[in-house]
């Protein structure tokens, strides 16, 4: 089956070339794209279907269909050498990496070879991760819970239902209405498992992925079906006696629960894993934020804040609520408001406003009255246009205050130090710095 890689933004053209795609395999491509979340209103905002190619917009990830897969991958500056292949790799494992601290997961990657990055999929490898994660736990043993059990016996086991006894039982005394506790592997959690491994299996089109696939489905062949939607997600506890399951879980609810990503699947349609980058680079900085700050006087909450901009005169209403990507309190008061943006700024020497938008000038002007925070960023990925320097780029003052709004970029092609260069973005002079590294 072709596969076809793409990064976003990027066009594929039709056609029957080399790196074309043929017409009838990207309309089929387009339609699965039109049936995501993320489509948008005209329905372009994964793929955008041109006369004479597909685009990818800033979404990412794998859509699959009959016949064929388009890979998205996000625009990451990773090292040029080495061809395409090894590019891509790179991206892949930053991706990956992203995903981990996203969503909390410990997501290990050193059974993935070199060439297994540069030859499958985002989405094979995330179900090789899962398949080899799972294995190796249902080695350890299924989790069990005593489930309460009602069954008719000839001799007492439990307790006797009382009720049901004399209601059903009244005129024969032979059997017994018994309620009991019966160790069970058939609960909520082996039920997710069960779902994930069937949902990738349709997903995939690895071989070696769907014979591990196969093995673990014989493994659940006891565990009752239960289709994704009925799920009960509210009945999984992570406790003590399951700790070693929490990872899994977590990648079960990556598969199959729409929190960066949405599935789609249908008749003639296909299966998608997408993940929308503007979310996903949001949660990965204020993720790591949270850890680079942790022990210091400085306290971050991601999406809060939800003050109102205004309020009706007719019926004191508020309206218009805003919600900064992450606040930083120090003291009980907001001392630092950082917005994320996952597009590219341009060089300030090119361009004196470095492309960043007047709306997003205008967001970050109306936190700072709303939330009285002394200094405020706009964050963006770095990218080889800006030169080695990432960070701070451009600090300006707001007219007739003495708030400070920055452009700021990180690396996230880089993984090494992550937290130490978030910590020199927040803090304003070395002592601060000192103190948070040796908390």
């Amino acid at each position: 089956m072709p596969a076809y890689t793409l990064r976003e933004w990027e066009a594929l053209p039709h056609g029957e070339g080399e790196g074309c795609i043929p017409e009838h395999f990207a309309e089929r491509l387009a339609a699965l794209a039109r049936a995501s979340t993320f489509a948008g209103r005209g329905g372009g905002g994964v793929l955008e279907d041109r006369r004479h190619e597909l685009r990818a917009r800033g979404v990412v990830g794998v859509l699959a269909t009959n016949g064929c897969s388009l890979e998205i991958l996000p625009k990451i500056d990773v090292d040029g050498r080495g061809g395409e292949a090894r590019q891509n790799a790179a991206i892949r494992k930053r991706l990956v990496h992203m995903l981990a601290v996203a969503l909390d997961l410990k997501i290990e990657t050193g059974q993935v070879t070199e060439l297994d990055w540069q030859r499958e999929t985002l989405l094979e490898i995330l179900i090789r991760i899962f398949c080899l994660k799972l294995t190796d736990a249902v080695r350890r043993g299924m989790p069990r819970r005593y489930i309460v059990q009602e069954d008719d016996l000839a001799a007492l086991r439990g307790t006797l239902d009382l009720s049901r006894q004399f209601t059903r039982f009244a005129a024969n005394p032979s059997r017994l209405a018994c309620k009991f506790d019966e160790l069970s592997e058939d609960i909520a959690l082996n039920r997710i498992m069960k779902a994930a491994v069937a949902h990738l299996f349709r997903m995939s089109r690895n071989a070696s992925n769907q014979q591990r696939l196969r093995e673990l489905a014989f493994v659940y062949a006891d565990i009752s079906d239960v289709a994704v939607s009925s799920l009960r997600w509210d009945e999984v506890i992570i406790d003590r006696t399951n700790r070693a399951w929490q990872e899994l879980f977590g990648m079960a609810q990556l598969f199959l629960r729409n929190r960066y990503q949405t599935t789609s699947t249908g008749s003639g349609r296909g299966t998608a894993l997408l993940f929308e980058m503007n979310a996903l680079f949001e949660e990965y900085v204020g993720r790591l934020l949270t850890r680079a700050l942790a022990g210091t006087e400085y306290r971050v909450t991601l999406q809060g804040g939800r003050l109102y901009c205004l309020t009706s005169l007719d019926d004191e209403r508020p309206v218009f609520q805003t919600k900064p990507d992450i606040l930083i309190w120090r003291a009980g008061q907001v001392a630092h408001v950082i917005d994320t943006k996952w597009k590219r700024i341009s060089p300030q020497i090119d361009d004196r406003k470095q492309g960043v938008s007047q709306g997003d000038v205008y967001q970050m002007m109306a936190y700072a009255q709303l939330y009285g925070a002394p200094r405020l960023t706009l964050l963006y990925p770095h990218h080889a246009g800006l030169g080695g320097k990432e960070l701070v780029h451009a600090r300006h003052r707001i007219s007739g205050h003495e708030t400070i709004l920055e452009m700021a970029s990180i690396d996230v092609a880089n993984g090494d130090d992550m937290l130490g260069r978030l910590r020199s973005l927040i803090f304003l002079d070395e002592a601060d710095a000192t103190r948070a590294l040796l908390a």
